[in-house]
């Protein structure tokens, strides 16, 4: 109130206005086309601005990394699911312990049986741990051009990525998605190098923009989403090639028959060499510094 009345005597001073002519002035300072159109934020979330919000995206994110002169990342995708060992042991007790107040309730056979599968993936959070350990210790003698760890931002074998590298001292950036339900980055992402992303294709972009490899573990469709777009990139030559790993014999030889798509023909035979299945962080690592090393060249 005493704002208005604050605004009411500023403009009757200016203009000498009536009192009816002051409440037009204010029906007109107070109408959505009289706001700025940077601070307006119906219209910067309108269609009409969505070209605009893209390019924001895109800018924010890249002026950032340039002034921290980060200029090489090696991509980490994984489940969220794939957790730590505490959590893993809490959700199959929780579980065990529902079914046995209910033995018949398949429902919660179901639930048991996944959480068993949960907790046989926790090798899985280690290794990404290990492997994001890895990338930290060769960054630490490559001081030129170090070569940063970056993930979704989230739980899983994101974390556990960007714990690696939190452990060894080392940066490492997260990338988060805005999702209908709610999340939180993971507490191991550098603060100052974790992004909000509204777009899924700007993200995607930013993942493989320094990418000089890409490591997935066992997932859902988000990792899905994203291994198949990068393996897509390349497979069209759209991007130059760079060494791909799946983390998971078990996993990746049953979630997806690469054969079987080759024996189909909906895929070349040599497109299976655009990828390698390996079990633990140690052979990823050393799949990366082979393919490198092959092509004369540094990550």
């Amino acid at each position: 109130m005493d704002k208005i009345l604050q605004l009411t005597d500023t403009i009757k001073k200016y203009y000498d206005a009536s009192d009816e002519e002051v409440k037009r002035i204010i029906a007109i300072l107070n109408s959505g086309s009289y706001k700025r159109s940077d601070r307006d934020y119906d219209f910067i979330n309108s269609d009409t601005a969505r070209p605009m919000r893209l390019q924001l995206e895109y800018l924010k994110v890249q002026s950032v990394l340039e002034k921290k002169n980060i200029e090489k990342t090696i991509v980490v995708f994984g489940g969220t699911r794939v957790t730590q060992q505490s959590r893993a042991d809490l959700r199959y007790k929780m579980a065990k312990e529902a079914l046995t107040k209910d033995e018949s309730n398949e429902n919660l056979q179901y639930q048991l049986k996944v959480a068993q599968r949960v907790l046989d993936k926790v090798k899985y959070y280690e290794e990404a741990c290990h492997f994001g350990s890895l990338v930290a210790q060769y960054s630490k003698n490559h001081s030129q051009t170090p070569v940063h760890i970056i993930t979704g931002g989230g739980p899983g074998v994101m974390e556990a990525a960007n714990k690696g590298a939190f452990d060894e001292g080392e940066d490492s950036i997260g990338l988060n998605i805005d999702l209908p339900f709610e999340q939180f980055p993971n507490p191991y992402i550098t603060p100052g190098l974790c992004f909000s992303f509204r777009y899924f294709a700007l993200r995607k972009l930013h993942f493989m923009h320094r990418a000089r490899a890409l490591v997935a573990f066992p997932g859902g469709f988000g990792t899905f989403d994203e291994l198949f777009e990068a393996l897509t990139v390349i497979q069209t030559k759209t991007i130059e090639p760079l060494p791909i790993v799946l983390v998971g014999k078990h996993y990746w030889q049953n979630a997806v028959n690469f054969e079987f798509l080759a024996e189909e023909g909906v895929i070349n035979r040599q497109d299976l060499d655009l990828f390698e299945i390996v079990e633990t962080a140690t052979e990823a690592w050393q799949y990366i510094l082979h393919w490198y090393e092959n092509k004369s060249a540094e990550i």
